[in-house]
């Protein structure tokens, strides 16, 4: 029983390593701010998509101004490469527990 309790609690603890290790690779810089790859980011540029440059606060709030087709290009492209990483580790754990 102590066994099982471990085991449990050890992926439990690799679950959380490796969400804090790939929402880590989601934060890139363009245009002189930092920026977080995600959900948000996407569907704010999206909403964006008829204007050519925006101001955008960044994820320390600094106003930057940025060229939505190519912010928007960067942050996709980083989180549909970190997600897959993501989901094949994620895979990997499962398969070991």
């Amino acid at each position: 029983m102590v066994a099982h309790a471990r085991a449990r609690f050890d992926h439990a603890a690799a679950r959380r390593v490796l969400k804090e290790k790939y929402e880590a690779k989601m934060v890139f810089a363009y245009g002189g701010g930092m920026w977080r790859a995600g959900p948000e980011l996407l569907t704010t540029l999206l909403s964006c998509a008829q204007d050519k440059d925006v101001v955008l606060l960044d994820l320390y709030e600094t106003p930057v101004q940025i060229t939505v087709t190519e912010l928007f290009a960067i942050a996709h492209e980083r989180w549909q490469e970190q997600m897959n990483a993501w989901k094949l580790e994620w895979q990997e754990l499962n398969q070991k527990r």
